[in-house]
């Protein structure tokens, strides 16, 4: 087993498709002003297929922006330069026009109502000052007993809003459906009818589960009537909080979910990286190694990380930052019962929020969106860009109160009055071991077969390709895996290696190891997702040393449902500007 390597997570590069703006007429934000919507919403997370572009090719941001108005208006976007003029970032949605929940691929109507109570008065949200000593999230391995019973009593009385007045939007499952309704095709986006808006796979994907999380905090703060109150985070990327905590696997405890992979409960060790390794203590190397990747290895822009942009009109699903789709994902597959149908709680969006565990998952979440803009890296931590800084959503506050809110003022979690206590990160420097050796390029490609003649390539089983070079040795270089088809009701999960000369290896804490590409199961109405991911190379060349060399051989090792993935194209290109 090599000592410390790392794992590298992706991002998507799919392009951004555009619907041309509905008439004037159709775009009123005003309830009247819109029609409910007939259309399915969907089990899980969906992709649209891209829409057709307008006549001109592409929208008029101005004419769209002035047929908005109503709940967000030009008049409050940040920006006062022209630019503002042709703004469009993502607009919070309509509750009153929320769809019913089908099954997409029988259309018969499931149990589930994903819409929340509605209301007629929405505020503009005014973070209040942060407290002169800021509230601390703990990391759930190692709560107090004290803290433990205000978190379960707190749990208690959500979920016994569901039973005194279940429209109470303060109720669990009230509070489990905003992700469902976000994410699983509920709201269209306002102006686009048809067009969902969707919250994960671009770069909302941070900021919206920021808010999601802040409101959480505070209804169960309030009634209890403890404003101090946080939520605890679960410590995955420390080898001392990678087993699933045990203050959730208490069946007597609110906290508690019977629809959990009953194989993964303590003392299993999370595995971040769905690489097979069945020794402990190759999990968790194999850990740090992912963590490593995904938070700074792999990583060569902002959006890399952040995910890719996502504005209005734009067809969901852009692509994944490599957080996100990296032990993001790893984490809600892990905890998923696979006995249930959809992979219920956790392994499913819109199911997930019916599961404690996931606030605390997606606390660890923030966290590493908030270690990942302290990194000194090359890489910006910002995006300056208004249809980021003004895209919106809308939650219900521990007053009951219907809030918008910006992802502007999310960027800094202390403003917001809490911080994370601090514990150790034992990822941050796991670099992998350099190769004493070099590899035998020779022997490694003479199993491998050109570009040309494996692409379009379904990953039936471990395949090596020879991939040219954008330029010879240690260049600052990106690989790019193009037009990633997927079956997207399946876990799918593969690894690249470079230049490995090992087979099927389920270590990834070596110096080859260039990173991963996985989904979380979800419906969409074609059941296929279509993506595209690029790994950053640079400091793997440096650990493997590719000398003079002016190509590598990729190995690509499906890890899980290789027969529905069809990947059409493959090449190393040199390395995009590190801005978003």
């Amino acid at each position: 087993m090599a000592s410390s390597v790392q794992s590298s997570c992706t991002f998507l590069l799919a392009t951004n498709h555009r619907h041309s703006p509905p008439p004037s007429s159709a775009r009123s934000l005003t309830p009247a002003g819109r029609h409910r919507r007939s259309h399915l919403c969907q089990i899980s997370c969906k992709q649209q297929p891209p829409p057709p572009p307008s006549s001109e090719g592409k929208v008029d941001r101005r004419n769209m922006l002035l047929g908005l108005g109503g709940l967000y208006g030009a008049a409050n976007l940040i920006p006062t330069n022209p630019e503002s003029a042709t703004a469009s970032p993502i607009e919070p949605p309509e509750f009153k026009a929320c769809g019913a929940a089908r099954d997409v691929q029988t259309g018969d109507l499931l149990n589930i109502n994903c819409c929340p109570p509605t209301s007629d008065k929405i505020v503009d949200f005014k973070l209040p000052p942060p407290p002169a000593k800021l509230r601390v999230r703990p990391p759930a391995h190692r709560v107090s007993k004290e803290y433990l019973a205000k978190f379960e009593e707190a749990i208690r009385r959500m979920k016994a809003l569901d039973k005194s007045d279940p429209s109470d939007p303060r109720g669990f499952m009230q509070q489990a459906n905003i992700h469902c309704a976000y994410c699983n095709g509920a709201h269209d986006q306002v102006g686009y009818k048809d067009l969902d808006l969707q919250v994960h796979n671009s770069w909302l994907f941070f900021p919206f589960h920021r808010w999601y999380l802040y409101f959480y905090e505070r209804i169960l703060g309030s009634l209890i009537d403890d404003p101090t109150f946080v939520l605890p985070f679960w410590n995955w990327d420390n080898p001392k909080g990678m087993q699933m905590p045990k203050i959730f696997d208490n069946s007597g405890s609110p906290l508690y979910d019977a629809n959990r992979n009953q194989k993964n409960r303590p003392p299993a060790i999370i595995d971040l990286g769905f690489s097979g390794a069945t020794d402990d203590l190759q999990v968790v190397v194999n850990n740090l190694t992912v963590m490593y990747s995904e938070m700074i290895r792999s990583v060569n822009s902002t959006l890399d990380f952040m995910g890719q942009p996502y504005k209005a009109g734009d067809a969901a699903s852009p692509g994944m930052g490599s957080s996100e789709r990296g032990s993001h994902v790893a984490a809600h597959v892990w905890v998923g019962d696979p006995r249930n149908k959809y992979s219920e709680d956790m392994g499913n969006f819109y199911s997930a929020g019916r599961d404690v565990l996931f606030y605390c998952h997606h606390a660890n979440v923030d966290r590493m969106w908030s270690i990942w803009r302290t990194l000194k890296t090359d890489v910006p931590k910002d995006i300056k860009d208004p249809d980021y800084l003004n895209a919106a959503f809308l939650f219900y506050d521990e007053n009951k109160q219907l809030v918008r809110v910006k992802v502007g003022d999310c960027l800094d979690h202390k403003k917001m009055g809490y911080e994370f206590e601090k514990v150790d990160t034992p990822w941050l420097n796991y670099k992998p071991t350099k190769k004493a050796a070099k590899a035998k390029i020779l022997k490694i490609a003479a199993d491998a077969k050109t570009v040309e003649a494996l692409f379009p390539l379904n990953l039936k089983k471990i395949t090596r390709v020879l991939v040219n070079k954008s330029a010879k040795g240690k260049a600052d270089e990106v690989l790019v895996l193009e037009n990633i088809e997927t079956d997207s009701t399946k876990f799918i999960k593969f690894d690249v290696f470079v230049n490995d000369e090992d087979d099927g290896s389920v270590e990834l804490d070596k110096a080859e190891y260039a990173g991963t590409f996985a989904q979380v199961p979800h419906k969409t109405k074609d059941k296929k997702a279509k993506s595209t991911i690029s790994l950053r190379l640079t400091e793997l060349y440096e650990d493997i040393d590719v000398a003079d060399d002016d190509t590598v051989v990729v190995t690509l090792i499906p890890r899980s449902n290789g027969d529905d993935v069809t990947i059409g194209g493959i090449k190393i290109i040199a390395s995009p500007p590190r801005s978003g």
